[in-house]
């Protein structure tokens, strides 16, 4: 990986007068997700999940600002050195879209760049259970894409989104920091809303939201309270609602969004959970171990009435033996069970499939691994 990427640098023709727009060719050429600009290293590419560094000389605290400030305006410049922080999203013609983070790191300006594809993948190219595609037959609720950060949730987003704007004829409103993946109007109207530059904040957006009739709303961030409120609350009126958390399993999710309300509103919370929810979808990428490349590892929640009823009646714990129950009428999957099987295709050794369980011990098991504490 590290040879392939030096190749590409040395043909880029990237020396210590280095222009930014060169450091983001050689992200989308080297195939990397992230680009890291930092004061004393030299700038660094997440290639297939790990940092690669670029053959050139550290970055000192003028290269470091010089580079980042290529690509502000200068309203950009103000408002970062106000608020020692910035979110933003922008586009590269002919080259890609990337959303970016900079901030100060020891009093020098630093960055993070992460590559948005121009094309919406689809489907099949991501290899998503056809049980999702079931999952959003429906014209109510909500439904959650969690994981990590880089764990793909917002690609995953983008198709679910895209396949509702190809086969729906009705209003889609996208609330999102930065916009990432662009949606052109297709069958679906699409308005997406930029935090910061369209609305002040989520709970601003959430709360004139429903005066714009939407059918389909996107919620890039469950982030607090009030946002979590608003959510259900447009789930529970009769609109299709999609948000993201940063949980690592479908219960945690629930477990999550529950005990983000004070103790007294908790009871209510659950039920109201329990009615709206249409599904969870936690997800995390793999990288592979015998190629370059991840896999994705994918735990689906399918609310049946036991599991709404677990909720309603905080019994939340047991939800995960019941999601192994009669799988193959409702397509639930937990996270082992979906990496068991990429050992068992050869996709990933047992090492790397105990070191992303969240669950080692019943992983152990079920691929026979003895030792190591498990």
């Amino acid at each position: 990986m590290s040879e392939k990427t030096v190749t590409k640098t040395k043909q880029a023709g990237v020396g210590e007068n280095v222009k930014i727009q060169q450091l983001f060719k050689l992200m989308v050429d080297s195939g990397g997700s992230d680009l890291h600009l930092t004061v004393g290293s030299p700038p660094g590419l997440r290639v297939n999940g790990e940092i690669v560094r670029v053959k050139i000389p550290a970055l000192n605290a003028s290269d470091s600002k010089r580079l980042v400030y290529q690509i502000l305006t200068e309203e950009q410049k103000n408002e970062f050195e106000k608020n020692l922080e910035l979110d933003f999203s922008f586009g590269i013609k002919g080259l890609a879209r990337f959303r970016a983070n900079v901030f100060y790191s020891k009093g020098g300006v630093a960055a993070v760049f992460r590559t948005i594809p121009s094309i919406i993948p689809d489907f099949k190219s991501l290899n998503l259970p056809n049980v999702l595609m079931e999952m959003t037959d429906v014209s109510n609720g909500l439904i959650l894409v969690t994981g990590p950060t880089g764990s793909g949730k917002s690609t995953t987003l983008a198709s679910l989104i895209d396949r509702l704007n190809e086969n729906e004829s009705g209003h889609i409103i996208t609330l999102e920091d930065p916009v990432e993946f662009v949606h052109p109007h297709k069958s679906c109207i699409v308005n997406q809303r930029e935090i910061g530059t369209d609305s002040l904040t989520f709970h601003n957006a959430l709360k004139s939201l429903l005066r714009q009739d939407p059918d389909i709303v996107l919620v890039g961030e469950l982030r607090d309270v009030e946002t979590i409120e608003a959510a259900l609350t447009v789930a529970e009126t009769g609109h299709l609602v999609f948000g993201t958390l940063h949980t690592n399993s479908c219960v945690q999710t629930i477990n999550r969004i529950v005990n983000v309300f004070p103790s007294d509103q908790q009871d209510q919370i659950r039920t109201l959970l329990s009615f709206v929810l249409q599904g969870v979808i936690s997800q995390q990428l793999l990288p592979k171990s015998f190629e370059s490349g991840r896999c994705l590892g994918i735990e689906i929640l399918i609310p049946t009435p036991a599991i709404r009823n677990l909720i309603r009646e905080d019994k939340i714990h047991q939800i995960y033996s019941q999601m192994q129950i009669g799988q193959d009428k409702t397509g639930m999957m937990t996270m082992n069970q979906c990496i068991e099987r990429h050992v068992k295709a050869g996709l990933i050794d047992t090492d790397t499939a105990m070191s992303y369980s969240t669950a080692p011990e019943e992983l152990a098991k079920k691929l026979g691994v003895k030792g190591k504490g498990y």
